[in-house]
């Protein structure tokens, strides 16, 4: 087989092994597209939940396009991304729809737009090219690096925007009517069109879409073969440096037990509950138990130490868990407390000691540095109370350096730079002496995406630029400083944003 025939090949291999794949004949072609490869794409809720919403509409049709594996690979067999359920082009969908998690996913949409032969940016495209579009988590923070690539955003909870746009581009009789209508539209935002007034409205679904839930299952992804589904979506608490927080969309809004599940199928047989603050749940106890009961394996993607008792880790244990994750997200008390995250070392301690009672064996800590005003002695205690859980079970400490996101009581924080950031870095490593794992991020990746996350449209030019130059993280440095991207933290600006002098009093601050 030619080497085009075996990248296509491999796609059929893993179609065949997906379950529940949804497949429809429409006039309007949509590429639901996900700017990183499939095992990671088809473990995102949202993507599948809007996907669904595009196949429910009357007279669409959804297909899923991912990032190749190897983009090389494809690149030398001059070979189009196509879809999973058609193996159609990119290239020949009318709405190519991007799904962005983070910022450092502007670099699969170059990709992608350049295997498929189209104009990455956005003013180089005409009528004759697909309708770009994008939403996902990235809107929730900061979009505006995508800016010079898309034709129009979609901001926020998408369940229903999905439905209001597609009936747009139905009843357009030109892009130049779509954009012009779009943009005086809260929800949607059209570069160099939309109101300052709608630029940043996040739209929140109606309570009638919850909960998303998997459409296909598939054994290829990070969460093999498990069914997902929310039984709450966005967060009661106040956390600074949170996107998902009490203020984002009227905060959390639960799914009855009942509902969820009656939505789970009977062939599932791994179950993973998804949101941003599962274990608040006030039935979450009562929803694992029944879930395991019935013999199926229980996955949950936000545990806080706060919430756990022997129950509900026990209900863990008895659904499949081997390890237990919690996040404390600051390296001392007096960290955490600044940042308003609502954990003590004696819940964290407690959380250590029912996963040791209910037999799970190793502990997940995931925690940050960098944050503001941060010392040595904050690292220093980090250190002490690691080795502290480490008597208990053996740990695995995820550090992150912090980088500040828009729309949060943080926005604008400095970061505490790539050198300071890695001296905390090795200050961990030196105190730990091997006695716990030590799993950390990029300070240098970090930087990159503090500067998208703080950057507008010019962070998106920049991203493109070091794309272009090979990507690497001196690309990225000289990309920043030719296109004049400097962070809203050291700008001089009339909105009400903190100067970076000022961040000491954040913790005063009220939610």
């Amino acid at each position: 087989m030619t080497s085009r025939q075996v990248l296509l090949e491999q796609l059929s291999s893993r179609s065949a092994d997906e379950q529940g794949a949804l497949r429809k004949t429409a006039d309007l072609k949509v590429a639901m597209t996900y700017p990183s490869p499939y095992h990671v794409g088809m473990s995102s809720l949202g993507f599948q939940a809007i996907a669904r919403e595009v196949h429910l509409h009357d007279g669409a049709a959804a297909e899923r396009v991912f990032l190749p594996d190897d983009v090389d690979a494809w690149r030398a067999a001059r070979l189009s991304p196509v879809s999973e359920e058609n193996h159609r082009p990119l290239r020949d969908f009318d709405v190519i729809a991007f799904s962005v998690a983070y910022e450092l996913e502007l670099t699969g949409v170059f990709s992608l737009l350049e295997l498929a032969g189209l104009p990455v940016l956005r003013t180089e495209r005409t009528d004759q090219h697909p309708l770009v579009i994008a939403g996902g988590p990235l809107t929730f923070s900061n979009p505006d690096p995508l800016e010079p690539f898309v034709d129009v955003l979609v901001q926020g909870e998408a369940e229903d925007l999905i439905h209001q746009l597609l009936d747009e581009v139905q009843g357009a009789t030109s892009r130049e009517s779509l954009l012009q209508r779009l943009a005086l539209m809260p929800g949607f935002r059209v570069p160099g069109r939309s109101l300052e007034s709608t630029r940043y409205f996040v739209a929140k679904a109606s309570d009638e879409r919850l909960p998303a839930r998997t459409a296909i299952v598939t054994p290829h992804t990070e969460l093999r073969s498990m069914f997902l589904i929310e039984p709450e979506r966005g967060c009661s608490r106040g956390c600074h440096y949170c996107v998902m927080r009490r203020t984002t969309n009227g905060g959390m809004r639960t799914v009855p037990p009942e509902r969820v599940l009656e939505l789970i199928p009977d062939t599932a047989k791994r179950v993973g509950l998804v949101g941003a603050a599962v274990t608040d749940h006030p039935r979450i106890v009562e929803l694992l138990e029944t879930i395991v009961n019935a013999g199926r394996e229980v996955g949950v993607s936000s545990l806080r130490a706060d919430r756990l008792t022997l129950r509900l880790v026990q209900a863990l244990k008895k659904g499949g868990a081997q390890g237990l994750t919690v996040a404390s997200d600051g390296p001392s008390q007096r960290m955490r407390d600044l940042v308003d995250r609502k954990h003590s070392e004696t819940q964290i301690l407690n959380a250590a000691n029912l996963a040791k009672e209910a037999g799970i064996r190793r502990l997940k800590i995931y925690n940050v540095v960098g944050l503001p005003t941060e010392t040595p002695a904050d690292i220093d205690e980090l250190v002490r109370f690691t080795l502290e859980l480490s008597r208990i079970l053996p740990v695995a400490l995820g550090v992150a350096p912090f980088a500040a996101k828009r729309n949060t009581p943080l926005d604008g924080a400095p970061f505490a730079g790539i050198s300071e950031v890695e001296a905390r870095l090795a200050q961990i490593r030196k105190g730990l002496k091997g006695r716990a794992e030590l799993r950390p991020t990029s300070a240098r990746w970090a930087w990159v995406e503090y500067m998208l996350a703080q950057c507008g449209p010019e962070g998106g030019l920049a991203a493109y630029e070091a794309h272009r130059n090979g990507g690497a993280f001196a690309a990225w440095k000289r990309a920043f400083e030719a296109n004049a991207c400097v962070p809203y933290e050291a700008r001089r600006t009339i909105d009400g944003r903190r100067k970076a002098s000022e961040w000491p009093s954040v913790g005063l601050r009220a939610s």
